[in-house]
């Protein structure tokens, strides 16, 4: 399983593709084949503010329930509020469709601090 080389990615499994100071964020493919099929996501409004490393969301599907970890900092300024009527799009588009928040970065140099498509595709080889 390989991951897109046009992000990166968190430890916990969140992927972020940045446009100017607009950081797009979802779960990895990885993430999304661990949980299986998801049947609902709660996500947080737009205007909230995010810091990194901490929960903004959840992700329950038919095996768990899963928190979701802000990759990085900043203020949302759009939702994803399609997956609230079909959350199965994460699962048949994590790294498109799927996506859940965009974050206006409050430092973009969080950026620099997660993996590398190829850097992530090691770590969750390893397990």
């Amino acid at each position: 399983m390989t991951h897109p080389n046009d992000r990166v990615y968190s430890e916990a499994h969140e992927w972020v593709v940045v446009e100017g100071d607009i950081a797009t964020v979802g779960i990895s493919h990885f993430a999304q084949d661990q949980l299986g099929e998801v049947v609902y996501v709660d996500l947080p409004s737009a205007g909230d503010a995010l810091v990194a490393g901490e929960t903004f969301g959840e992700i329950e599907s038919v095996k768990s329930v899963s928190e979701l970890y802000a990759p990085v900092s900043g203020e949302i300024v759009e939702v994803n509020d399609a997956l609230g009527d079909s959350p199965e799009t994460v699962n048949a588009s994590p790294h498109g469709d799927g996506w859940m928040v965009k974050i206006r970065l409050g430092d973009a140099t969080q950026v620099d601090g997660l993996m590398s498509a190829e850097d992530y595709d090691e770590f969750v080889a390893q397990g």
